[in-house]
């Protein structure tokens, strides 16, 4: 057992340090998904239906940085919808960090919905710098999202299935994917076993009932392993990353 905290003050982390820290894998030959979350103390994903609530600055740190380093970012309809998604916002700072990293200047918001039932009218299409991709399924109505600038993949016929969506994005160069939530589609990608690291950040709240986990929904054929890569501590909020320890 270690002592993680308190312990004698140490250096600030610079963002050079979050940047090796953070980093994907290089020359990725498969989509790599990291997957952000935030969580109160007592397990709560949200207050009032919103993880804004639980937030805290150097939370938004992590989360901007994963948008800086990724190719694209993944996000379920519903969290799209609730918690008002348009497309990613980066300033002339961060585009040339990402185009010095071998990345777009911007990246694409990609929205995973069985049903197709998204606003083409809604900021996610209307307020940004890149067409959106949305990811759905043979039965959903496309015609109005394409219209509306949308990249539409289809992966799967009355469901999707994230093992198709991905090798989609990989196909496109999107294999850095930073997934944003929400609960639902982490809970089906872990069904899926295709979670390689979890960037979790504890607020030192207790939400009480109601509110859902940061997973909630299709349940996991058997717990994944991971392994604690990095903790990270600022004003009572703790920043934890855990990646997939692989077999063998």
């Amino acid at each position: 057992m270690q002592l993680l905290w308190p312990t004698t003050p140490a250096e600030p982390v610079s963002d050079a340090d979050l940047e090796r820290l953070y980093g994907y894998p290089e020359d990725l030959t498969r989509p790599w998904v990291q997957v952000n979350f935030v969580s109160s103390a007592d397990g709560a994903a949200a207050v009032d239906e919103l993880s804004e609530g639980l937030s805290h600055p150097a939370d938004k740190r992590i989360f901007l940085l994963g948008r800086l380093l990724s190719d694209v970012i993944l996000v379920g309809a519903g969290t799209a919808r609730a918690e008002g998604y348009r497309g990613a916002r980066v300033s002339p700072e961060r585009a040339a960090r990402r185009v010095a990293l071998g990345l777009s200047e911007v990246p694409p918001i990609a929205v995973v919905t069985r049903s197709g039932e998204l606003d083409p009218e809604g900021p996610l299409f209307t307020d940004t710098k890149v067409p959106p991709i949305v990811i759905t399924t043979e039965k959903a109505p496309r015609t109005a999202l394409e219209r509306a600038g949308a990249e539409v993949l289809v992966a799967g016929a009355e469901d999707v299935d994230l093992h198709r969506a991905l090798d989609l994005l990989g196909e496109r160069g999107l294999r850095r994917v930073d997934c944003e939530g929400g609960p639902t589609l982490f809970a089906d990608l872990i069904a899926a076993d295709l979670v390689d690291q979890l960037c979790l950040t504890v607020a030192p709240l207790l939400a009480g009932a109601g509110e859902s986990r940061i997973a909630h929904g299709r349940p996991a054929p058997e717990p994944r392993r991971m392994d604690l890569a990095s903790a990270l501590f600022e004003d009572g909020f703790t920043m934890l990353r855990y990646r997939r320890r692989e077999s063998g």
